[in-house]
């Protein structure tokens, strides 16, 4: 989870740093690692019976449907909504993998290991 997590910043660090003519490139490649991260993390919440699982899975679609329409703005030239869509998403996920991630990481290690994992925090610093 931490290495999808490492990666879902660097596309989204990308996205916001882009020249123009690469934003859609950018937030295509986000929308494709947004498909499979969040396909994984709702195939885990459906195989353990993960209790916050309907909650989770409900904003990972609109997550995903938000994606698919700002990708269409941005193909008709709204760069401005693709980068904020981007900044959106900075702001979004640490809430989202502070509370919703960080429980379901808690409830898989508990039913495999019976205990709780380790949480690390680690602020991310902009230049």
């Amino acid at each position: 989870m931490d290495s999808v997590h490492a990666e879902f910043d660097d596309l989204v660090d990308q996205a916001l740093a882009c020249p123009d003519d690469q934003l859609m490139p950018c937030l295509e490649r986000l929308q494709d690692h947004l498909l499979s991260h969040f396909g994984q993390e709702d195939d885990w919440m459906r195989q353990t019976a993960f209790p916050a699982g309907d909650c989770h899975i409900e904003e990972h679609g609109k997550v995903l449907e938000s994606a698919a329409q700002v990708l269409e703005l941005v193909a008709r030239g709204d760069l401005a909504v693709g980068r904020s869509f981007a900044a959106e998403l900075e702001r979004w996920f640490p809430g989202h993998a502070d509370y919703l991630d960080s429980a379901l990481a808690a409830w898989m290690c508990k039913r495999q290991f019976g205990g709780k994992p380790v949480v690390l925090h680690t602020r991310k610093s902009r230049v």
